[in-house]
């Protein structure tokens, strides 16, 4: 006998509807939490989608302008708010703690650095002796194009670090920088051989790092001195809050930004075929030692130290992830970990103010191992014998000089030939780092973000007896009812 289904009931009926609602608010509430990550994520891909094809309608240099401008303007925008963030976190967070916590903090931060840094760079040398990217007949036929300063030294890159850590002028640190250029002195007598000397220049850029030395020291004074300090720390946290309102207008253009970086760059580079021909080994144990680190080192350091899931943090950072591949700079996305950190993960303030800063201008995890995998393909390709001992040469000598790379696109080529010239590997193969930087420096540039953001997290937990004692932690001017609300309209930047 055939069977039919009851008609639900009135009650049943209003049940469906309401689990309906329900399920509708749930979803609704999901993609609006998770919308720039999504924009971002298909900025990305559809940037890519773009940028191939059109490559074979040979575009004029005028149209990829065009394409790539909305990218620049954004760019713009970030590097606009980087200076103050920078001057006004630095400031405001060091002043909010003791001078006994401040020097612990340094020393914790400060530690992690160095370990991270050494770990990269020994990584890299594994991963380059294991994979032999050398090993392929890759030479050019080019010449030695490399650049003017061929005889720019190890000793000269930190003896420059020096001079900007101890600026002359803090209002020059703002748009120069300290440089040493070698250069080629003619002697007119007969028969005498030409000489070199060091001229000691200014090239434009901001000297990152004479700048958050003066601040440091500026914020850690200006804890010392009590309630007279009381209206300046009040004046730099005020900056920061505003600063901060500026970067979460700037956050939304980040899709159109990145689609217009990428399908620009796609469009404009020339050797995308190089890199998947020929340099493939190269970027390859660049791209494994990348997620190598990400994926299992950072997260086993971050189960260990905090208990905590460790995949929740890394994928609380996609949006700036994403900023920092398209954009090359972990310093583009300076302005967006900031409010990640503070509003949706709810770290510490001060450990963020003091951290992200410092590590974003000399904390170069990627850079460290970009270093050492170079150095070793450059000696497997020219024949150089690499022996242990040049091996822990490398390594030391790569973990040192990776403190005083520059966080813009592509300083570390500049590293690359200083390192070269101390150790005596021919530069013959050089240009061919230049060709496919492009690509390498985005992948090693997540990795110097987000060495940044778990060492937030780890300095953060150890340091978390001494921050309960202190007290005016939690009277920031920034941790207002307000800020407190808008927090809830952060939690965009929350994983998928």
């Amino acid at each position: 006998m055939k069977q039919y289904k009851e008609c639900p009931t009135a009650d049943q009926s209003e049940k469906l509807q309401e689990n309906c609602k329900f399920k509708t608010r749930v979803m609704c509430k999901w993609l609006k939490k998770n919308s720039l990550f999504f924009l971002t994520t298909f900025s990305v891909i559809f940037g890519v989608a773009i940028g191939i094809p059109l490559r074979k309608l040979n575009l004029s240099e005028t149209t990829i302008i065009l394409i790539s401008y909305p990218g620049e303007l954004y760019m713009r925008a970030l590097k606009l708010l980087i200076l103050p963030l920078v001057i006004s976190s630095l400031i405001s967070g060091t002043a909010s703690l003791n001078a006994k916590l401040n020097g612990k903090i340094a020393l914790r931060t400060f530690t992690c650095f160095f370990l991270t840094s050494c770990f990269n760079s020994l990584l890299g040398v594994l991963l380059a002796v294991l994979i032999r990217p050398g090993h392929i007949n890759v030479g050019i036929s080019v010449g030695d194009a490399v650049g003017n300063n061929e005889k720019a030294s190890v000793m000269d890159s930190l003896l420059d670090l020096g001079r900007n850590v101890i600026s002359d002028n803090i209002f020059q640190a703002t748009f120069q920088q300290a440089h040493t250029d070698i250069v080629e002195k003619i002697n007119y007598t007969i028969g005498a051989a030409n000489k070199t000397e060091r001229n000691l220049n200014y090239k434009l850029g901001v000297n990152n790092i004479g700048i958050v030395f003066f601040c440091i020291t500026f914020g850690g004074i200006l804890g010392t001195i009590g309630s007279k300090g009381n209206g300046v720390k009040e004046f730099f946290s005020t900056i920061f809050d505003v600063v901060m309102k500026m970067v979460r207008g700037v956050i939304w253009m980040t899709p159109v930004g990145l689609f217009s970086i990428i399908a620009g760059k796609l469009l404009s580079v020339a050797d995308v075929l190089l890199v998947i021909t020929q340099l493939g080994w190269f970027v390859a144990t660049i791209i494994v030692g990348v997620y190598l680190y990400q994926l299992v080192i950072l997260q086993l350091i971050y189960l260990i130290i905090l208990r905590k899931n460790p995949f929740k943090y890394y994928f609380s950072f996609m949006p700036s992830t994403i900023t920092a591949f398209a954009a090359a700079s972990a310093a583009a996305a300076l302005p967006l970990n900031f409010d990640i950190l503070d509003y949706k993960l709810k770290l510490n303030p001060a450990i963020t103010r003091f951290v992200m800063p410092i590590g974003c201008n000399i904390n170069m995890d990627g850079t460290a191992m970009f270093l050492s995998v170079s150095t070793i393909f450059m000696g497997q390709m020219s024949g150089f014998p690499l022996n242990i001992g040049t091996l822990v040469t490398i390594w030391l000598t790569c973990t040192i000089i990776s403190f005083s790379s520059a966080s813009i696109p592509s300083a570390a080529l500049v590293l690359v030939q200083m390192i070269l010239n101390s150790i005596g590997i021919s530069q013959l193969n050089l240009p061919l780092l230049f060709a496919v930087d492009w690509l390498v420096d985005r992948f090693r540039t997540t990795n110097n973000m987000l060495g940044d953001c778990y060492t937030v997290a780890i300095v953060n937990q150890l340091s978390r007896n001494e921050l309960k004692d202190e007290e005016n932690l939690q009277e920031l001017p920034y941790k207002t009812e307000e800020n407190d609300m808008k927090s809830s309209e952060n939690e965009m930047y929350s994983p998928v």
